[in-house]
């Protein structure tokens, strides 16, 4: 039976709990595309938008296309370790009753920038933020067990390379390469999660929601115009959101921890994420830079 209709049936017998959800980036692409799938099951969604006005735009989209009023916005920045840090305590203050937390948010950047901190904006947003947000917003998702995370990754993730001491600060970017190298971060922190949560009630999984036609990566310039005609033909963001929408509510992998799907399919880790070393030191690094 095909995924998505599954939600939907098991939805309608009612063998679903409600949920409160958040999605980052939900206010753009395939978070928004995300939030209105999971909003149009009748679950609490809660997106997040850096722009107040962006956020409101999508909220009043995403209730009027789901019918459903239960859909919030929470307005928080993903750039910095001090605002993802501010971001997970509002959510912690507005919405103690989540159990489903989708880092969804990604940047694909075309020049090399800095945060605040000195870290690549692509290693923060891609990596340091879902570390900093599932790790904050750990205990209340415990206390709202059963609970999932919902990493949204990218199948290039199989030809990132990790170098300790260049990827978090820039230091070997490149147009293509660090978003592959940020979201094979992403991996490693989502299998090593995976084991200090086993047994809480929490389970944290990655996964691709297929080759989706949205913004990332594109710029001005004739190489911004050509990737612009090359994505005419994939699939739109709804497409992207049926995998993200099943990891997170479906009882068909309830308790599946540490795993990556390439859309609705567990698919083995590529070679390149099966360093335990590296997973180590850079759990340790992620740690320091997130000061927990």
């Amino acid at each position: 039976m095909y995924a998505a209709a599954f939600i939907v049936n098991k939805l309608d017998r009612g063998w679903i709990k409600m949920k409160t959800i958040i999605v980052t980036g939900g206010n753009a692409g395939i978070g928004k595309a995300i939030a209105v799938e999971l909003a149009r099951q009748k679950h609490h969604v809660v997106i997040v938008s850096r722009n107040p006005d962006r956020g409101k735009a999508a909220l009043e989209e995403i209730r009027s296309v789901s019918g459903n009023s239960s859909v919030d916005c929470a307005v928080g920045d993903l750039v910095s370790v001090r605002s993802t840090r501010e971001l997970a305590g509002l959510i912690i203050k507005r919405f103690p009753d989540i159990s489903v937390l989708v880092n969804n948010a990604g940047v694909w950047p075309t020049k090399l920038e800095l945060n605040p901190d000195g870290l690549e904006m692509a290693f923060m947003v891609n990596h340091m933020a879902p570390f900093i947000l599932s790790t904050m917003l750990l205990d209340l998702l415990k206390k709202n067990r059963p609970a999932r995370i919902v990493n949204v990754n990218a199948g290039l993730y199989i030809w990132g390379k990790v170098d300790i001491g260049k990827t978090p600060y820039g230091n070997d970017f490149g147009r293509f390469s660090t978003y592959m190298n940020t979201k094979l971060c992403n991996i490693y922190f989502t299998q090593k999660f995976a084991g200090l949560i086993e047994g809480s009630g929490v389970t944290v999984n990655a996964l691709h929601p297929g080759v989706i036609r949205t913004s990332l990566g594109e710029s001005p310039g004739l190489l911004g115009s050509v990737l612009r005609f090359l994505k005419k033909g994939l699939d739109a963001p709804e497409a992207g959101a049926k995998a993200p929408a099943w990891l997170a509510v479906s009882p068909e992998v309830e308790g599946v921890n540490g795993a990556f799907f390439w859309e609705f399919t567990k698919k083995p880790y590529a070679k390149n994420a099966r360093d335990p070393e590296l997973r180590e030191k850079l759990w340790d690094l992620n740690k320091r830079m997130a000061s927990l």
